[in-house]
C-alpha cells in the first residue's frame, strides 16, 4: 500500500480524499495556489506545498509544478480529483515516468475518453448506443452552419475536450450556431488548452443518467447502478440522486452492460462514470465517459455502502475488487445538492466573498456535508463556485428529499451569495416530488428566473407566528433595558403580559397578540391560536424548534425594523409594528434607487474578456456588448434596445466589481 498521497487538487474533493488517507493510514499531500495559502484542505493535510498564482493556469494545472511537489514530498501515489489534471494524458505520463502511481485509469483510457470525438467513435464499435451527430472537429463557423444543417436543429456544440458543462451550447438556428461555436471554442481554449469542438444531435426533453462503473487492473468490471443528474442550469449539474426514479431494472442492466463493455474496450481500471441521454421512452445514448471521480459520487457511496476513493487507492496499488457484480446491491435513496457561490435571483450569477457565516445543518438525520471551506473561507472568482455539497439519503426518496429540505432550511451561509432558497424550491416542487425530470426543468419551471417559491397560506401564518414570538422577545428585553418591569415571569403568566402587534407582509396587515408560556410563545392571529415552542432570542438568526406541534426551521436577518424569513425557498419581509406605531406606516417615504437604465452594467465580479462595440456605434435590441467571465464561465452580454454607445467605461481584461458600469448609452 502507498504511503504518501499527492492531492493534485483544491477545495471539497481533496478534503474528501484525505479523509479516506488518512482512515486508511496514508500521509497527504495538499498543493496550494496564492488564493488558497489558508484553505481547508491545506490545514487538514500532512503537508502542504505551495504551486503557483491564483490562476489554474499558474498552480493546478501546471503539470510542472505539481511534479515538482510531488518529487519534493516523496509521494508515491497522485490522486487528481475532479476537474483540473484529472483527465489529462501528459500528467499521467509524466507521474508514470517518474514511477509515481497514478490514482485513476490507464494512459489508453484517459486520452481515448478524454477526446469526446474519439470517445463517441470507439463506443460505436463496441456497440454502445451513440446520439446521431458528426463525429469530426468543426473548423469554423461556415463549417458548423454545414454540419448543423446536415443534422437538423437543434444541436448540441461540445467542447471535445469538455466536461462540466463548459465548451457547450445548443443551438435551434444559424445565428445561435455562428454564436455557440465562438463561445463554445473560447470556453474550451481557458477552460482546456484545447478548442476543439464537434456537432451532435440536441435530444429534446432529454434525462441525463450516469452508470458508475469499478474495474480493477486484473479485468474485473462492475458497474455500481445509476445516478440521475438531470436538474441541471447551463448544463451544470445542481441535484442529482441515486437510483433515478425513471429507470426499470432491465434499462438499468442494459446500460450498466454497455458501460462496463465500454470501460473494458479500454481496458479501464479504477472509478469511472458512463454518461447517457435517455429519452421518455427509456432509449438511451451515450454521451460521454468521465475517467476520474464525479462531484456526484456520494450518493453512489450512500446506496451502496461502498468508498469509491478508497476503491481507486486499492486498484492503483495493485489490489483486485474484493465483490462481482452478483454483491452489488442498492439500499435506500441518496440525494445531493450543490450550494454555490450564487444568486439565483439574479439569474445564478456567480458570487464572490468572505463566507462570514458558514453553519452546517444540526438535528437532522440521514445527511453528509462534503466541503472545502470553513467560516472565514474566501470565495474567489479564479475556481468554481461550489461551496459545498450537502447529501441526505433515506429508507425511500420521498423520506430523502423530506430531510434534505429540512436540512436547507438549517444550512446557515452568509458574506456571498448562494442558491439554498432555489435548492428549497426544487426540492418542494410537484414535478421533482413526483420524478417527472429532464435536464430542462430548471427552463421551464422557472422560465422567468428565480424569484423565490410561493407558499402555502398555513407555512405563511406559521412564519407570522415566529416572527411575532420574536418580536414579543425583542420588546420584552427593549423594556428591562429601559427599567421597565421584564414581561415575563416564571410560572402562572399574568393576563397583562400579552402583547399585540399588527404585522405587515407584502402589502397585507394582520392583527397578532402574543402571550408568553413556559418553553414559547401562545399567538393568535385572526382569533386563531398557533404555538411557538423553541428558542425566540431577538438575536437569533435561525429559530428550530416546533409550531402548532410540527418542526419548524427559520432564517431569520433583522433589516432596519423588519425581519427577513427565509424557509423553504422563500423569502418574506416581515414587520411586526405596536398597533398605534402601524397607522404612520404609510407616511413614511420610500427611497428610490438611481437611475442606471442608460448603463450596460457587469452582473457580478469577474474579467471582461471583450468589448464588441465602440463609442458613436448604433447597437440594435440582442446584439452582443460584451463578454464577461467569471469562474470559468463566459457571459454574454446583449442590448436590451435599440441605442447609440456614449461612452465606453471600461477596457478589456479589466477586473469588474458587481454592478460596476462598463457602457454608457446616449
Amino acid at each position: 500500500m502507498f504511503e504518501k498521497i499527492l492531492i493534485a487538487n483544491r477545495g471539497e474533493i481533496a478534503c474528501r480524499v484525505m479523509r479516506t488517507a488518512r482512515r486508511m493510514g496514508i500521509a497527504t499531500v495538499a498543493v496550494y495556489s496564492d488564493a488558497d495559502a489558508g484553505a481547508l484542505h491545506v490545514e487538514m493535510a500532512d503537508e502542504a506545498v505551495h504551486i503557483g498564482g491564483a490562476a489554474s493556469s499558474e498552480s493546478y494545472l501546471a503539470v510542472d509544478r505539481i511534479l515538482g511537489a510531488v518529487a519534493r514530498t516523496g509521494a508515491d501515489a497522485v490522486h487528481p480529483g475532479y476537474g483540473f489534471l484529472s483527465e489529462n494524458v501528459r500528467f499521467a505520463e509524466a507521474l508514470d515516468a517518474a514511477d509515481v502511481a497514478f490514482i485513476g485509469p490507464g494512459i489508453r483510457a484517459i486520452g481515448t475518453m478524454g477526446d469526446k470525438i474519439e470517445s463517441k467513435k470507439l463506443a460505436q464499435e463496441a456497440g454502445v448506443n451513440t446520439i446521431p451527430g458528426y463525429i469530426g472537429v468543426l473548423a469554423d463557423e461556415a463549417d458548423v452552419t454545414r454540419v448543423a444543417d446536415q443534422v437538423g436543429y437543434p444541436v448540441m456544440i461540445k467542447a471535445s475536450a469538455g466536461g462540466g458543462g463548459k465548451g457547450m451550447r445548443v443551438a435551434y438556428d444559424e445565428t445561435e450556431a455562428r454564436e455557440g461555436f465562438r463561445s463554445a471554442v473560447s470556453e474550451a481554449r481557458t477552460s482546456f488548452g484545447d478548442d476543439r469542438v464537434f456537432i451532435e444531435k440536441f435530444v429534446e426533453d432529454p434525462r441525463h443518467i450516469e452508470i458508475q462503473i469499478i474495474a480493477d487492473g486484473a479485468g474485473n468490471t462492475v458497474y455500481l447502478g445509476e445516478r440521475e443528474c438531470s436538474i441541471q442550469r447551463r448544463h451544470q449539474k445542481v441535484v442529482e440522486e441515486a437510483p433515478s426514479p425513471f429507470l426499470d431494472p432491465e434499462t438499468r442492466a442494459a446500460m450498466g452492460e454497455q458501460a462496463v463493455a465500454l470501460a473494458k474496450a479500454v481496458a479501464y481500471r479504477s472509478a469511472g462514470t458512463v454518461e447517457f441521454v435517455v429519452d421518455k421512452n427509456r432509449n438511451f445514448y451515450f454521451l460521454e465517459m468521465n475517467t476520474r471521480l464525479q462531484v456526484e459520487h456520494p450518493v453512489t457511496e450512500c446506496v451502496t455502502g461502498l468508498d469509491l476513493v478508497e476503491l481507486m487507492i486499492r486498484i492503483a496499488a495493485g489490489e483486485t475488487l474484493p465483490f462481482s457484480q452478483d454483491d452489488v446491491t442498492l439500499r435506500g435513496w441518496a440525494i445531493e445538492s450543490r450550494l454555490y457561490a450564487e444568486d439565483p435571483y439574479r439569474g445564478f450569477l456567480p458570487s464572490i466573498g468572505r463566507l462570514i457565516r458558514f453553519q452546517t445543518p444540526n438535528g437532522v438525520d440521514g445527511i453528509r456535508i462534503d466541503t472545502g471551506v470553513v467560516e472565514g473561507s474566501e470565495i474567489s472568482m479564479f475556481y468554481d463556485p461550489m461551496i459545498a455539497k450537502l447529501v441526505t439519503f433515506g429508507q425511500d426518496r420521498t423520506q430523502a428529499i423530506d430531510r434534505m429540505a429540512a436540512a436547507l432550511d438549517r444550512f446557515r451561509i452568509r458574506g456571498v451569495g448562494h442558491n439554498i432558497d432555489f435548492l428549497s424550491a426544487v426540492m418542494a416542487h410537484p414535478r421533482f416530488r413526483e420524478g417527472d425530470l429532464s435536464t430542462g426543468f430548471i427552463v421551464e419551471e422557472f422560465p422567468d428566473g428565480f424569484a423565490g417559491t410561493d407558499l402555502a397560506p398555513p407555512t405563511i401564518t406559521r412564519l407570522h407566528a415566529v416572527a411575532a414570538a420574536i418580536e414579543y422577545a425583542a420588546a420584552e428585553r427593549n423594556a428591562c433595558i429601559s427599567g421597565q418591569v421584564p414581561m415575563v415571569r416564571r410560572g402562572a403568566v399574568p393576563i397583562e403580559s400579552r402583547r399585540s402587534f399588527v404585522l405587515h407582509d407584502s402589502g397585507t396587515q394582520v392583527l397578532v397578540s402574543v402571550a408568553p408560556v413556559d418553553g414559547g410563545y401562545d399567538v393568535t392571529i385572526d382569533g386563531e391560536l398557533h404555538t411557538v415552542r423553541g428558542a425566540c432570542d431577538p438575536t437569533i438568526k435561525l429559530f428550530d424548534g416546533v409550531v402548532d406541534g410540527d418542526p419548524f426551521a427559520v432564517q431569520i436577518e433583522r433589516t432596519g425594523v423588519a425581519l427577513q424569513l427565509s424557509h423553504g425557498g422563500a423569502i418574506r419581509l416581515v414587520r411586526t409594528i405596536p398597533e398605534r406605531a402601524s397607522a404612520l406606516i404609510g407616511l413614511m417615504p420610500v427611497k428610490q434607487a438611481p437611475d442606471m437604465s442608460r448603463f450596460l452594467i457587469s452582473p457580478m465580479p469577474g474579467f471582461l474578456v471583450s468589448v464588441a462595440v465602440q463609442e458613436g456605434d448604433i447597437v440594435k435590441a440582442g446584439q452582443e456588448l460584451a463578454v464577461v467571465e467569471a469562474m470559468k464561465m463566459e457571459n454574454v452580454m446583449r442590448a436590451e434596445r435599440d441605442g447609440v454607445v456614449a461612452k465606453v467605461l471600461a477596457e478589456t481584461g479589466a477586473s469588474l466589481a458587481v454592478d460596476q458600469p462598463i457602457i454608457e448609452f446616449e
